[in-house]
């Protein structure tokens, strides 16, 4: 039933993998790409013998990819097709899923940290402190967060932007170091949400590479990520400790963040008044940290 299923999800996508492509191909003038305009072309846009060589395939495969024609794609064919048709990152993911094709990460290494956290979203982010405020991407790497995040978890901080990843920094830290209070449940919960969002990102190499990275340096992690255990994302109620304040406790929620794909903005909100308070204290310490 599984394979009739797909068979079914390809049969589907093949339309509008074809009406996709001609859509941006339709867009691009020829004169754009420095190709004469010509006096016999009937339609808009590039001619598909253009996109064929400008993207260095043959003819007749690029016509069968548009055509729908169930054939394969590689990652560097699809790459040379959305360069050609100035396809930009939203489109080109597009793209690979319609082609199935599992998404490879672009050249200009837009899926690490940092990746399009806009000055807005870094407003946005800092305005909700005194609540610890925090964007991860699927692999929980840190994409940004408020001063009173990085006061709670003050490691993710010290690291390079590129190295902020909250897994790898909890299974490879001193566990006496933890800021969960509960660290062995939360990071069974942490590891089942992420093995939620692999489910989509099966063999994509950056995926396949941090899954692996991460079960040989940590053999706790390793233990758990065999469990098969699955959890969505969603509200949690965690414990962190930070020495000034002691223990506080937090209720977390999820949103999504437009034009950061599969992202989402965690606000920790306090469980109790002395929470709150406790809360208060961190975020007053951590913006005299920051003061000039």
């Amino acid at each position: 039933m599984a394979t009739v299923a797909r068979g079914h999800r390809s049969e589907r996508r093949r339309p509008q993998l074809a009406a996709f492509l001609r859509s941006r191909r339709a867009r691009i003038a020829p004169a754009d790409l420095g190709l004469p305009a010509g006096l016999r072309r009937r339609t808009p846009g590039l001619r598909r013998e253009e996109v064929a060589q400008l993207a260095g395939v043959g003819v007749t495969w690029y016509t069968w990819l548009e055509q729908g024609r169930p054939i394969n794609a590689s990652a560097q064919v699809l790459d040379a097709v959305a360069r050609t048709l100035r396809l930009d990152a939203a489109e080109r993911e597009h793209l690979y899923h319609l082609a199935e094709v599992p998404l490879a990460p672009d050249r200009d290494g837009e899926d690490g940290p940092e990746r399009g956290v806009s000055e807005d979203v870094r407003a946005v982010l800092d305005a909700l402190d005194p609540l610890p405020a925090v964007i991860f991407n699927p692999r929980y790497d840190a994409l940004g967060a408020n001063a009173t995040y990085w006061a709670l978890f003050p490691d993710i901080h010290h690291v390079p932007p590129a190295e902020r990843n909250a897994l790898r920094l909890l299974f490879g830290g001193p566990v006496e170091g933890c800021p969960l209070v509960f660290r062995e449940s939360e990071l069974k919960v942490m590891v089942a949400t992420l093995r939620s969002s692999y489910g989509a990102h099966v063999g994509e190499p950056v995926w396949e590479e941090f899954i692996r990275d991460l079960a040989e340096r940590s053999p706790e992690f390793a233990a758990m990520w065999s469990s098969g255990d699955v959890v969505p994302p969603g509200p949690r109620v965690k414990t962190f400790r930070h020495p000034l304040v002691g223990q506080v406790r937090l209720r977390s929620t999820s949103m999504t963040i437009n034009g950061i794909p599969d992202s989402r903005m965690v606000v920790y909100v306090p469980g109790d008044e002395e929470s709150r308070r406790g809360i208060e204290a961190v975020c007053e310490e951590a913006r005299r940290a920051l003061a000039p």
